[in-house]
């Protein structure tokens, strides 16, 4: 057999040791994955698929997204164009309880069985857990039983436990990058202040939502690093955001990562942890296109944010659901989540 027909001895561990026995990679068999060659990359999206088959099963969960409070974030995220110390076009803005009652309603006429409201703060004050107290009771009283999560920046005890009498379920807050590589990416708070906002959520019964972005810089040793620390935090959910350099931002100039170097992290993101809600979200359309969008969901991910990001423009949200048709994979209902 030739070296290409050979079937790498990381993917042999990783039938065994992941798809057998539910036991996700560690860190240095990460790496070993995140460097295959290019010729093992479609047994690798392979062996990924085969995992979410067997430990998540076909469903995958549609999302929709909407930004209750946009820009003028007082954090350097140097991602991001909503932080309020770059020049970038993005402007402070609110949206009102009626304009957050019509996105839900969007949201879920697309058979979308989660509808996450966002926020760019650090962290929420009074008046925007009124906005969010109030927004949940106006989507309520309108009939609408979505399942409703949030994205409200680092929090105290105390906000936790709004949010949980709210009827919030499931919070996401995004480590981002791998610890080590963190403070080139952020100064103005740290890794472990975003870890103790995650402790807190899961310890109050929430569910946990936390992933990040690849592609500000990072080694493939931070890649692997990452995946294993997320993996430690058994998180119920894990978005896959890949870069989109934004305008005025310290990043606005970063390449986009290459397609196949995008598969070869959501596959091994699927073999650290094989029973997680792997979520394609922000940059998935500029790194991947329509054909890698389809090769993903065929390798390792199980879930998708629909429509329109935070400051982006995705996919419409008929051309999602028609992939999924085609790929004939169902979407989860909402029944089966309440």
């Amino acid at each position: 057999m030739t070296a290409a027909t050979t079937t790498p001895r990381i993917l042999s561990i990783a039938r065994e040791q992941v798809l057998e026995g539910g036991r996700g990679l560690s860190q240095p068999q990460l790496l070993e994955v995140l460097r295959l060659p290019d010729e093992h990359l479609s047994g690798l999206l392979a062996l990924a698929h085969e995992v979410r088959m067997r430990w998540c099963g076909p469903e995958v969960e549609v999302e929709g997204i909407v930004s209750l409070k946009t820009g003028g974030c007082p954090e350097d995220c140097h991602f991001c164009s909503q932080s309020g110390r770059f020049p970038t076009p993005v402007r402070s803005a609110w949206l009102d309880i009626p304009g957050l009652v019509k996105a839900a309603e969007e949201t879920a006429a697309t058979g979308a069985t989660e509808f996450c409201i966002v926020a760019a703060v650090r962290g929420p004050d009074a008046r925007l857990l009124a906005q969010v107290r109030d927004g949940i009771r106006a989507i309520r009283e309108s009939g609408n039983d979505i399942q409703i999560a949030c994205s409200l920046g680092m929090l105290t005890q105390e906000q936790v436990d709004e949010l949980v009498a709210m009827g919030v379920h499931r919070y996401n807050h995004n480590l981002e990058t791998a610890r080590s590589h963190f403070p080139e990416v952020v100064t103005t708070h740290t890794w472990e202040e975003r870890w103790e906002t995650l402790r807190m959520v899961r310890d109050a019964g929430m569910e946990v939502c936390s992933g990040g972005i690849i592609g500000m810089g990072e080694s493939d040793e931070q890649r692997a690093e990452f995946a294993a620390q997320l993996a430690e935090l058994e998180p119920d959910e894990v978005p896959m955001n890949f870069l989109i350099p934004q305008p005025g931002t310290p990043y606005e100039a970063y390449p986009v990562v290459e397609g196949r170097d995008a598969l070869r992290v959501v596959a091994a993101f699927r073999l650290a942890m094989p029973r997680t809600m792997l979520r394609f979200a922000g940059g998935r359309e500029l790194t991947l296109g329509d054909l890698g969008a389809e090769r993903g969901m065929l390798g390792g991910i199980n879930a998708i944010i629909v429509g329109n990001y935070l400051t982006n423009l995705g996919r419409p949200a008929q051309q999602d659901l028609d992939m999924l048709s085609e790929l004939r994979m169902p979407i989860k209902a909402l029944s089966e989540t309440l």
